[in-house]
């Protein structure tokens, strides 16, 4: 029923949300494998408005049922470039919305929705920071990925996206070295679709924020410049030798860039 209502327009009425909660209640979800949950789970996060998905499985009481990890993210704020902090439950249902706005995949929508698991219990004293939630996350989507069982591509790129989506975004120009060591973390040579994957991750995430949708993801295209920089380098070179002429050639590439947008 919430996959049926996340593919409709408009949100569920109250009656069809009670009679949900009364399911939940009377412990329908008590002894469901999440197995059989995962594919109208996962027609649910294709929607055009994943949201809703999240929106009525949380306000019938399924969420914390079937994925507590991400119910759990609701009241926790993190912060954000303007003076405001977000609702990192909010901002979740923000980027699935945007994914979809983009048709992302599967995978991109699943990384989307667990990458923030280990905000959930951060210390108070450190909020709206959430300090070491890589460590933390990373167990829980693991646990995540045992109980539903999805496509091993959504484990794989929901774990770099926890690992690198941050440093993604503060990626800058100024260090050649550290893009072109990004850039092979990040699969971007040899498994591009993946890194083109993560790139609509972290652009989903990015104009969540307040008055950044619609906007580009200024960070992709740096990146995109850097990637275009490092296509004549030899590949037959050794790893240290090839990993030098990527960073040189993305600090010409960055400076020529630079000097560009200077002269404009």
């Amino acid at each position: 029923m919430a996959a049926l209502l996340a593919e409709a327009d408009g949100d569920p009425d109250e009656e069809t949300l009670d009679l949900l909660f009364e399911q939940v209640e009377a412990g329908h979800l008590v002894d469901a494998d999440p197995a059989q949950i995962w594919p109208e789970f996962a027609r649910g996060l294709m929607s055009p408005a994943p949201s809703r998905l999240i929106k009525t499985l949380r306000g019938c009481g399924a969420l914390v049922e079937i994925l507590p990890e991400v119910a759990a993210l609701f009241g926790v704020p993190q912060i954000s470039d303007g003076e405001d902090e977000v609702d990192l439950g909010e901002h979740l249902m923000m980027s699935l919305d945007t994914a979809g706005k983009r048709g992302a995949s599967l995978p991109t929508r699943f990384a989307l929705l667990v990458m923030n698991v280990g905000k959930s219990d951060s210390p108070r004293e450190h909020l709206p920071v959430h300090y070491r939630h890589v460590e933390r996350g990373r167990p829980r989507i693991e646990e995540i990925c045992g109980r539903f069982r999805p496509p091993a591509e959504c484990r794989t790129l929901a774990l770099l996206a926890l690992a690198e989506c941050e440093r993604v975004h503060r990626v800058s120009k100024m260090r050649a070295g550290p893009v072109a060591l990004m850039l092979e973390r990040l699969g971007a040579f040899d498994a591009p679709e993946r890194f083109r994957e993560l790139m609509i991750v972290c652009a989903s995430d990015f104009c969540a924020h307040a008055g950044r949708e619609g906007q580009p993801y200024p960070k992709a295209a740096l990146l995109e410049i850097a990637l275009k920089a490092c296509a004549e380098i030899a590949e037959n070179d050794s790893p240290e030798a090839r990993q030098s002429a990527r960073a040189e050639a993305i600090a010409r590439a960055f400076r020529s860039e630079r000097w560009s947008n200077e002269v404009a």
